[in-house]
């Protein structure tokens, strides 16, 4: 895999979380529209993009990491579990 950029770094980490979430939970089927970006750098020959759906409550983010040195595309899915304020100690 080569990228050639990062507009190019981020449209393959939308394309790769919407073939995941195909996948993995058939019952909702999204497109690139339902995908956005949360973040995204380049450090150095490294890319890093967080990724997640506009899905309604399923809380489905993903992180890709593009190493520049191997040309390989690493992917973590996660799902957030819960959501607490603290206001207290």
């Amino acid at each position: 895999m080569i990228i050639t950029g990062m507009k190019h770094f981020e449209s393959v980490c939308q394309k790769k979380l919407v073939e995941w979430y195909n996948k993995n939970r058939s019952e909702t089927p999204i497109d690139l529209g339902d995908v956005f970006i949360v973040w995204s750098c380049k450090t150095l020959q490294n890319y890093k993009c967080l990724v997640s759906t506009a899905v309604s409550g399923d809380g489905i983010y993903a992180e890709y990491t593009f190493n520049g040195d191997k040309q390989e595309l690493y992917e973590d899915v996660y799902k957030k579990l819960t959501n607490t304020c603290h206001k207290d100690e």
